[in-house]
């Protein structure tokens, strides 16, 4: 005897069943990228005491490194004091740890199986990296903004205007930074690997990003590596951020281009392209089987 199944008609997933229409496709997008946010956002609410360990990091860095510097070196040659010239590499040696951590993650997720069950949700696998990319940002963010409390603490103004502009870029730094570490993370299939190669390259990347002492100091072909270094880029559109809203606290010129220093909404965009090519590279390499 043979049965035959029905199928009620409309419904999602089975033979000749209508595409969901766009607007609920999108809704289901959205509700993914939502709980891929809230799964890294309670991750971090729930171990405080591996983010304050994080944070500490760049605290002892800037009040004693800082303060012992700050000592050492006179006000004129960075144009201002070196706490305040350190800040905005503090801010983004904060950002960079937990945007680093989900490419960690993904290597992980995949180890132990997750991500296959990941992959079996009703969203694309491109919604799922982005919601992954999102929830890095996010995170780094809001922990770029504890240290962000700590302007004062270093001669900066608690001016709204500026704080915004520091948040807006650190969001914009951590962004690239999460873009990246999934670009590479996808092409990997060992965390080990992927941790050998951070040691590697961000050591050196952040030492030429211009956070701890002027890209002018260094030798041509250091400052040529620079130009095409995002960390340096984010430095620099933060420590920017504080000249247009405190005049009085300009420093030394950072990024160049052909001897000219570009426009900071132009770094910004670089930034911008820098994480979105990254993001999409990435997409490219997650959309193939697992």
């Amino acid at each position: 005897m043979t049965t035959h199944a029905t199928t009620t008609p409309g419904t999602p997933g089975l033979p000749g069943a209508p595409e969901p229409a766009p607007r609920a496709r999108l809704r289901e997008e959205l509700r993914a990228v939502f709980a891929l946010v809230h799964r890294d956002l309670l991750r971090l609410s729930s171990h405080p005491t591996h983010t304050a360990l994080m944070l500490i990091q760049p605290v002892l860095y800037l009040f004693i490194l800082g303060g012992g510097l700050a000592a050492l070196i006179p006000n004129s040659a960075l144009g201002v004091g070196y706490q305040t010239y350190l800040f905005p590499g503090m801010l983004m040696m904060t950002v960079q740890t937990p945007a680093i951590m989900v490419g960690i993650r993904l290597i992980t997720d995949r180890q132990t199986g997750y991500l296959r069950e990941l992959l079996m949700a009703p969203a694309g696998r491109a919604t799922l990296l982005l919601g992954s990319c999102v929830g890095g940002t996010a995170v780094a963010a809001v922990q770029g903004t504890v240290i962000l409390a700590l302007a004062g603490a270093v001669g900066l103004p608690y001016d709204p205007l500026l704080l915004a502009m520091l948040l807006g870029g650190m969001i914009l730094a951590s962004f690239t930074i999460t873009a990246l570490a999934l670009a590479l993370a996808v092409s990997l299939s060992r965390a080990e690997l992927f941790h050998m190669l951070l040691g590697l390259v961000m050591m050196p990347l952040l030492f030429l990003s211009g956070g701890f002492f002027p890209l002018d100091a260094l030798p041509g072909w250091a400052r040529a590596l620079a130009a095409v270094n995002p960390l340096a880029y984010g430095v620099d559109v933060l420590r920017r951020s504080i000249t247009v809203r405190v005049p009085d606290q300009a420093t030394a010129a950072g990024i160049e281009w052909f001897g000219r220093q570009p426009p900071l909404l132009l770094e910004a965009a670089a930034l911008l392209t820098t994480g979105a090519l990254a993001l999409l590279w990435a997409t490219h390499r997650f959309r193939r089987p697992q």
